[in-house]
């Protein structure tokens, strides 16, 4: 049995995944502490994990928007957005963070810790703690990475000189933005008696280990990640909050199903779900779109054709759907991907942008920018339906992600990080 540590923060999509690890865990014999915001407690409890809540890092009491720490829905500009990311969410609350990870680890005498790899005050303290460390990343491969388009903007791979000295270019750009922050966690890691880094991801990257929680076959940054960098498959959990299902529609209609999914937390997306709506109500399908818990069901008007609810299990919904209309956070993508599903993607920011380009590349969908009218809208998913090379492309996506969940395991790859660290101490010994 192995005792972790596993500090995390309210970030909608990222949260049942993790949890999921943790469940995965304990069904495995061990023991999990969270470490997080206050809004987690009830689901981490759920799972069998002990609860510790953050005390002076920023946290979440509440699910309403105007509470929402991060704010990126702000930011009108990709440098902007970038800036919000390093300044407002890694580098503002990292004392505070590291702080907090400290006393847990004090308290709960963890073997093990497995943070969110964005946390980097609570990598900080586990480095100094001297504990086993593998951050966890809830989607794709988010570090800048030689040879890999940069994330943001949504880039397909390079094709060409070109398309490889963009890459070099964008690669240089992000370094030096984040790298802007250097100062002020060097100063934070020297509170803790650590030596500066050279780079501001290097916190990440000197890891033990960092288990990207998503497929190698979905991400093709995963050809360029360190050796240390584990890709160990998605976790599909739904969400706790998701509410018991009962199906609107006849059971003889037999018109193609289409999800509509934007997100469980707020991005000002309502204005664009209201066009989404628009679109699908003049189309012959069914639809269900869900809003999770940030928006209320009366922001969104239903019609005939297309039932409005708080939430739905997707994973019940899936094998039924022909299509999924979707912001392209990661868990809906890799979920309707593992479901042999097309998308038409309209991501609205954050790492949305480049799971779309990703099932643009694997040819199992297109991309609309959040702008795009009702028109438009309507004509992708029709263009979508009517194509069967999508469906066949995502159908070869499912067989892939199928195999490799017999092969990748977050669970085991943590048991061998235990093993090989008890493996060194007896050999120092």
């Amino acid at each position: 049995m192995t005792d972790f540590l596993m500090p995390m923060w309210e970030g909608g999509g990222t949260v049942p995944p993790q949890l999921g690890v943790a469940r995965r865990l304990i069904a495995r014999g061990h023991r999990v502490h969270v470490l997080g915001d206050p809004t987690l407690e009830a689901r981490a409890r759920e799972v069998g994990c002990g609860f510790t809540p953050w005390r002076e890092a920023p946290h979440r009491t509440t699910m309403r928007a105007e509470d929402d720490l991060f704010r990126d829905w702000e930011k009108k500009s990709p440098i902007a957005s970038l800036k919000n990311v390093r300044d407002v969410f890694m580098l503002a609350p990292a004392a505070g963070y590291a702080a907090d990870t400290q006393r847990a680890i004090e308290a709960t005498g963890p073997d093990v810790l497995i943070p969110d790899a964005m946390l980097l005050g609570a990598l900080i303290a586990g480095e100094a703690s001297g504990l086993p460390m593998a951050p966890l990343l809830p989607s794709i491969w988010m570090f800048p990475a030689p040879g890999a388009p940069a994330i943001g903007p949504g880039f397909l791979p390079a094709r060409g000189p070109l398309g490889r000295l963009r890459d070099r270019a964008m690669l240089g750009l992000a370094t030096r933005l984040f790298d802007g922050g250097l100062p002020r966690l060097n100063a934070i890691r020297a509170e803790h008696g650590l030596s500066p880094l050279a780079h501001l991801f290097d916190q990440v990257l000197q890891s033990d280990r960092v288990l990207v929680l998503t497929s190698p076959s979905f991400d093709f940054s995963s050809a360029f990640v360190p050796d240390h960098v584990r890709y160990v498959g998605p976790v599909l959990d739904d969400p706790q909050w998701v509410e018991p299902w009962s199906s609107p529609f006849d059971e003889h209609d037999d018109r193609p199903l289409v999800l509509v999914g934007f997100s469980s937390t707020f991005q000002d997306q309502v204005p664009l779900l209201r066009r989404v709506v628009e679109a699908l109500a003049a189309l012959p399908v069914r639809a269900v779109l869900t809003l999770g818990e940030m928006l209320d069901p009366t922001d969104v008007r239903g019609t005939d054709n297309v039932h409005v609810c708080r939430s739905a299990p997707h994973s019940q919904l899936l094998p039924e759907a022909a299509l999924v209309v979707t912001h392209c956070g990661h868990g809906t993508s890799i979920k309707a991907l593992a479901a042999g599903l097309p998308a038409v993607c309209i991501p609205m920011g954050r790492d949305q942008n480049d799971n779309a380009a990703r099932i643009v590349h694997l040819g199992a969908g297109v991309r609309l920018a959040p702008s795009a009218s009702a028109r438009k809208i309507r004509a992708a998913v029709r263009r979508v339906l009517a194509e069967p090379r999508f469906r066949a492309a995502a159908a070869r996506v499912a067989t892939t992600l199928a195999d490799e969940a017999t092969r990748l395991d977050p669970v085991r790859e943590l048991e061998a990080l235990v093993d090989g660290h008890a493996a060194r101490r007896e050999l120092r010994a």
